[in-house]
């Protein structure tokens, strides 16, 4: 049995704008902490979906994405996020998949097989670029994310840029360790160990940061605890103090 997240109901299409959707799924272990994860569904002009940090499928999901359109594209963002890509990609074998600088590496040495059919640049594809831009987060070697922004609702999608965890949805020893990784809403940031991944480039994270802000994003929406359904520009601005001081 599923284990509670406190995102329930878990595999729903929940409503962030017009053609833009959250689906909350099943916790992960990571770092032995219960992750909640979250997959974010745009659909596209054409009508087809795209699939931004797919979670675990199930049912329930797929008969409403069903009724929404046909998956066409299968996202994964950074090398932390790709579990569930092949599995979406055996249910719908004519998507593409797209990856993230890193991604095929971390799935070679876990030994997950990986079916790639594009990596991800600094500038959209053709495939979205009338309606989601795009870029790479730069200054670190180690997480490189692609973060994305869809104009129409100006909502910000990032993963693991910001963890927001909710105290009361966590265990309660996990408690320090959160504030101590500075994840804890209602400051939640990228976790520390990340953030010293950027520290010999901080100008090109700074850069990076200011280019999120030049989107003037009204919703920001992450992998992993609350998302900020507005003042998405100020919780940038607070989150990315790292990056940006």
């Amino acid at each position: 049995m599923t284990k509670p997240t406190g995102y329930e109901p878990l595999h729903v299409l929940k409503p962030v704008d017009r053609d833009i959707w959250v689906v909350d799924g099943p916790s992960i272990k990571f770092y032995g902490l219960p992750f909640p994860t979250r997959m974010v569904v745009v659909r596209l002009a054409g009508g087809g979906l795209w699939l931004h940090s797919p979670v675990q499928p199930d049912a329930k999901i797929l008969y409403a994405l069903a009724e929404l359109g046909t998956v066409q594209h299968l996202i994964a963002p950074n090398w932390l996020h790709f579990s569930y890509l092949t599995a979406w990609k055996h249910l719908f074998p004519k998507a593409q998949t797209w990856v993230a600088p890193g991604v095929v590496s971390r799935a070679g040495k876990k030994d997950q097989p990986l079916h790639v059919d594009h990596h991800l640049k600094s500038e959209a594809p053709p495939d979205w670029a009338d309606e989601i831009d795009q870029m790479i987060f730069g200054g670190s070697r180690v997480h490189r994310e692609a973060v994305f922004f869809h104009r129409a609702s100006r909502t910000l999608i990032l993963t693991d840029l910001i963890e927001n965890f909710e105290a009361g949805k966590m265990p309660a020893w996990s408690a320090p360790l959160l504030k101590c990784a500075g994840v804890k809403d209602p400051d939640g940031k990228a976790p520390i160990d990340l953030r010293w991944t950027f520290r010999k480039n901080r100008a090109q994270a700074r850069a990076s940061a200011e280019a999120l802000l030049a989107w003037h994003p009204e919703r920001v929406i992450m992998a992993h605890g609350r998302w900020y359904e507005q003042g998405g520009e100020a919780e940038l601005r607070r989150a990315f103090r790292w990056a940006l001081g």
